[in-house]
């Protein structure tokens, strides 16, 4: 059996598995258990299995024996906790990792992962339809608030200087408004991407210097690109539009007396993603903005992506929602690590490939 067929099925698993070393310390996982985790396989390789996987102490101790033994233990019905995340029921299975001394393979088999699958569906579709809503009513709202404006701007011309405070504030919230609906216009309105074959650092480069001249001044900018990343497919506009997007964010998490964002680019020949239709594709070009700020809150952290989650006081959580979107519409992956002092947004793209140059021509 070639590594590649094995390759594979490691990926095409719907279970999720872990390879631990002699010492728990994970050394592999398949793309369920980075489902499962709510992290990617590079952030876990060599943390602390019981870390992040955290079951009652006596079932560690019966893993280490079943370890010291070179035998296989199967524990139906645990409680599961992983991270800041609510408890799952599980079944779980070890056993030892062939001509592997001392490795072991971790199988992680949750009760309720279609349920909480549909649950999460649900959620998403009724954010979709509140979207829908808002943008049907966004162009109607929209008429009236510029009346609103008006007719303040017009009264703050007859009163008094101690007066203006007032018309200034309608002024300022209308256009506050105003601003909101447009990004709702903006969310459902957005078109199918153009695509063609891109350098990412190019779009990376205009982005950092579009933040420097603007909202990321204050900020200071690290790069560590892969010189021979290969040229990716997909819409310009629209990966520039995330890029800032991100940025954005970063720059707002500092202090007044800025920070640091990093950017970061690799390729990962074993990064696929598994569809809910079974299918998987490879998705080797990686894009990491990484800021030194407070992190995100941990009670939104898994929902950062979804429409109206914000953490931001008097944000819109429309931003990530839409680069979210785009990265979707771009057959990507994006995905968030976030903790005090290191947040790490991560893009994951696939390459050009003959038939898209094909398509191109």
């Amino acid at each position: 059996m070639t590594d590649v067929f094995l390759d594979a099925i490691w990926t095409s698993l719907p279970v999720p598995c872990v390879v631990l070393d002699e010492n728990n310390l994970i050394k592999d996982i398949n793309p369920a258990a980075e489902g499962f985790f709510n992290a990617s396989k590079r952030s876990l390789e060599g943390v602390y299995l019981w870390n992040r996987l955290i079951i009652e102490q006596s079932l560690q101790e019966n893993f280490t024996n079943t370890r010291k033994n070179a035998g296989q233990l199967f524990v139906n019905d645990v409680q599961v906790e992983v991270g800041v995340n609510s408890a799952v029921q599980c079944n779980l299975k070890l056993a030892p990792l062939s001509d592997h001394n001392g490795y072991m393979i971790l199988l992680i088999a949750p009760h309720e992962l279609a349920g909480r699958l549909t649950q999460t569906q649900s959620v998403k579709s009724a954010a979709k339809s509140a979207i829908g809503m808002a943008e049907m009513l966004a162009h109607e709202i929209k008429n009236p608030l510029a009346g609103i404006t008006g007719a303040a701007q017009l009264l703050s011309m007859s009163l008094p200087p101690k007066d203006l405070e007032l018309t200034d504030l309608i002024v300022a919230e209308t256009r506050r408004i105003v601003k909101l609906l447009k990004q709702v216009e903006q969310f459902g309105n957005l078109r199918a991407p153009h695509f063609q074959e891109l350098n990412l650092h190019d779009a990376l480069d205009r982005a950092r210097r579009s933040a420097q001249l603007g909202f990321g001044a204050n900020m200071q900018f690290f790069e560590d690109y892969d010189p021979s990343l290969p040229a990716v497919y997909g819409d310009a506009d629209q990966l520039l539009q995330v890029f800032l997007n991100l940025l954005k964010n970063a720059s707002e998490a500092a202090s007044v007396k800025g920070g640091t964002i990093r950017l970061r680019t690799f390729y990962e020949h074993s990064f696929k993603l598994r569809r809910s239709d079974g299918s998987g594709q490879a998705l080797p070009l990686q894009i990491e903005i990484c800021d030194d700020g407070p992190g995100l809150p941990s009670n939104i952290r898994n929902d950062i992506f979804d429409p109206f989650i914000s953490g931001k006081d008097n944000g819109t959580g429309l931003g990530l929602a839409l680069a979210s979107k785009i990265i979707l519409d771009h057959n990507g992956w994006v995905c968030v690590e976030s903790e005090p002092g290191n947040t790490v947004f991560r893009i994951s793209l696939p390459r050009v490939l003959q038939e898209n140059r094909v398509k191109e021509k």
